[in-house]
Formats: structure tokens, sequence, C-alpha cells
């Protein structure tokens, strides 16, 4: 099927990731051979980078973190727990290293990136616990930290911004931590699907049904989805945190992100949607694309309203 992508982003199209996930270790190689060869993240303002064990869910091992905190910045700061992408399957610290720098330079934030534990070896629901731990980790150690408990926000894209949103249902339900705003980025949010996009789409660049179909698969490992796991199942979407959503036009996961962003706004949360033209799941990754730094512009705008910075 042809697809009406964005001019400059139709020469790079053989040079992205397939996002294949059949064999998650190559999946997994290919990615971070992608990571290393981008270049560094170089920031204006002193940012210091510390990692740490924080303790795990229940009976789970430790939970890798990395704190990236804008040194040059009074506390207190915002916070920001990053959640890393990668279909559930692939994605480390270091794939999220170059937008928690961003934020922490740019936003002034300190910026808390967990390192959750991967399906398939680790199925649902090992990877959202480890994000609520490291969420719980955050608020309760907020004065240490320097962040201002108020205005701790959480966020991510892809699986990232899918972990973010059943995060958010989860810290509702469960009375905490208070999360003041949350970013989801062209986020994978619905197991079932069935949406137009997802069953339209079966051949785009980086994201597919196909490759969808693999990623859920991983992920539930066998186990029926509920709302944590797949977020576009939860029934009452009320007393959530302010919500940016934002979708490409031509990523399978594209309605369900606007269907969740819609239902958001039904149930009287504040949310800001942007879809975007010519664009397709991990453009992204084109950084020298008009669209792409618009989307990374916006991305930044977003938090620094939702985080008051």
């Amino acid at each position: 099927m042809a697809y009406a992508i964005d001019p400059e982003l139709l020469p790079w199209l053989e040079m992205l990731p397939s996002g294949d996930f059949t064999d998650p270790v190559e999946a997994r190689e290919q990615f971070r051979r992608v990571v290393a060869g981008r270049a560094a993240y170089e920031t204006s303002t002193p940012v210091s980078i510390e990692e740490k064990l924080i303790p795990g869910p229940d009976g789970a091992p430790d939970v890798r973190i990395r704190v990236y905190t804008p040194t040059g910045r009074p506390a207190p700061r915002p916070g920001y727990l990053s959640i890393h992408g990668g279909g559930f399957v692939i994605g480390d610290l270091d794939m999220d290293e170059a937008g928690s720098l961003a934020v922490a330079d740019e936003i002034g934030a300190v910026v808390v990136s967990v390192d959750y534990r991967l399906a398939p070896e680790h199925p649902y629901p090992a990877g959202i616990e480890d994000c609520y731990a490291a969420l719980a980790w955050t608020a309760a150690n907020a004065a240490d930290l320097g962040i201002d408990p108020d205005r701790l926000a959480i966020g991510g894209g892809s699986a990232g911004g899918g972990l973010s949103a059943g995060l958010a249902l989860l810290a509702r339900d469960r009375g905490g931590p208070a999360i003041c705003f949350q970013y989801l980025g062209i986020p994978e949010l619905d197991d079932r699907l069935d949406t137009p996009s997802m069953t339209q789409f079966v051949d785009t660049p980086m994201w597919n049904r196909p490759r969808a179909v693999i990623s859920w698969d991983a992920y539930l490992g066998g186990r029926p989805a509920d709302q944590y796991a797949s977020p576009a199942r939860a029934e009452d979407l009320s007393g959530l945190p302010p919500a940016y959503v934002s979708v490409c036009e031509f990523d399978p996961l594209r309605d369900e992100g606007l269907i969740y962003a819609h239902r958001l706004i039904q149930a009287g949360v504040p949310t800001e949607v942007h879809h975007y033209p010519g664009t397709f799941h991990g453009s992204g990754l084109v950084e020298s694309a008009t669209v792409s730094r618009r989307m990374a512009a916006e991305m930044l705008d977003a938090l620094r309203r939702g985080l008051k910075a």
C-alpha cells in the first residue's frame, strides 16, 4: 500500500530498524546499534547522571534507574518519570538517555528513567509493576532528589506511552503517588487490535499490525488483558491527571491514541491531542526532518506546561 509520507522522511526509510520482534535478542541488539550510532545529546546546562538500584515490587529483583539532575537549577524542581518505548520487548536506559537529558536540560526537571523488565521473558505485570516501584520511590524520595512532589509527571513514547497510561490508572486506583501530568507519545494502548488504523496498516514502516500482534503476545504471555495492561479497556477514565497525546498519521496505533484522548476529554480530564500528518511510528528517529523537530519541541513544550516549569 502506498502512503503519503513526508518527503523529508522518505530517504531514510531503508535505514530505519525493522522493528521485527520475532527474535527479541536480535531486535534488542539492532536497536542498541541504532542508538549507539546517533549523535549524543549535548546539554547547555550542567546535568548530573547517577544510576541506582531501587527495591523492586514484592518478591521481584531490584529495579535499575538513572537519575538526571539539572544541578544548575535551584530546588525544588519538577520531576519526571521517563518510561522508554520498544513494544514491551526492547529498550533500556541508553535508549532513553537523549530524551531524558533534553527534559533535564531544557525544562530543568529531575528525570528518573526506569529500566523495567522486558517481555517475553518477563510478561505483564512485571514491566508496569517495575514502573510503579520507580514512581513510588521517586515520590518517597522527592526531598532528597530536590523534586517538588506537587509537580511530578510521567510519560513515554510507544510502549512507554502505554505503560504511562496504565501507570496513571494504577496510581489512581491504589491511592497514589500523585501525578500532575501524563505525556502519552504515540502510545500503545489496546491489545484488541481492532481499530481502523490497526487493521489497515499491515505494511507501514517501523510498526504495523503483524509487529503489534507479536508485541502484545509477548507482553501478555497468554494472560488476559486488564485495564492496566491495556488502558483502552478501562471503563472509567475520570480522576486521571491532565494529558498530552500525540499520534502519527501512518501508524497502526493512531486510532487507539485518538480514541483514548477523546475518552479522556469526555471523562473531564484536561487533554491536548496532536496528530502529525505524513509521519509514521518512530519517524522521530529522523531527527533532521522538520516534522521531527516540531514533534520534539512540542513534547518539551507540553511537559513544560504540564510541570509548570
